[in-house]
């Protein structure tokens, strides 16, 4: 009876080993982000420049909202816009922030490199991945179908940025370049700057070498150096320009 019970326990831990082998910690995620077109311009410059922008504001929707792809593996991600019809006036300004950004993110190597257009220029940041000091909160909350816990950190000091992330998914990735949290992150919000990133569909699928490719497009600069440009670029927009730098920075 005893060598009987010993056979079960064996082919149970078999079968359950089995059955790990065989999970698929990759697929592809659609990401929908919501960006109040209108909050994002307050303190744009001031006096004329900012009757100029109200007017301006006025001719555009309140909201824009577009979808991004995010593909990964266990040892890579790559994050990048689902085109879109751009509005004619946005056209003009030179795009929203972030529209165009692609990142590859490599867990393995605790890498990544971020292909960023900032104004006319398209400019290439490779770094190490950022160290977010995640604090993991109570919350729960189910989106696209997954189980996921709140946290929260602060970017460039004092910019809160809120997550929902699900252990479900085991990998420490995200939207832009957000990661450090124990599972795949399904939602970001960033309050002051008006955005929030809200994972539309989950799709569990092998995700070959083609659709983790390395950007290659723009200026290779460092991250140091592409906030001073910006920074002498955007020195009239008033409060903006720093979250322009928040932006290009993500």
């Amino acid at each position: 009876m005893k060598a009987l019970k010993y056979i079960i326990a064996a082919f149970a831990v078999a079968l359950s080993l089995s059955a790990d082998a065989q999970v698929v910690l990759q697929g592809r995620i659609e990401y929908q982000r919501k960006m109040n077109i209108h909050r994002q311009f307050d303190d744009f410059g001031d006096g004329e420049m900012n009757s100029y922008m109200e007017a301006f504001m006025a001719k555009l929707p309140k909201f824009d909202t577009r979808s991004f792809n995010y593909r990964f593996t266990t040892q890579q991600s790559r994050y990048e816009p689902i085109k879109q019809d751009e509005n004619p006036a946005l056209s003009m300004m030179g795009g929203l922030p972030g529209t165009e950004t692609i990142v590859f993110s490599d867990f393995s190597r605790h890498q990544f490199v971020a292909q960023k257009k900032v104004f006319e220029q398209t400019f290439l940041l490779a770094d190490s991945l950022k160290p977010f000091k995640w604090k993991v909160l109570d919350e729960v909350r189910t989106i696209a179908g997954y189980s996921c816990r709140k946290a929260s950190c602060r970017i460039h000091d004092s910019v809160v940025v809120v997550a929902f992330y699900t252990d479900q998914i085991p990998v420490s990735g995200g939207p832009e370049s957000f990661s450090g949290l124990p599972g795949m992150i399904l939602e970001i919000a960033i309050p002051r700057l008006y955005t929030t990133w809200i994972a539309q569909s989950v799709v569990l699928e092998a995700v070959g070498p083609d659709k983790l490719g390395v950007p290659e497009k723009g200026k290779k600069i460092a991250m140091k150096d592409a906030e001073s440009t910006i920074r002498e670029s955007t020195k009239n927009w008033g409060k903006f320009a720093e979250k322009y730098i928040w932006w290009t920075c993500l």
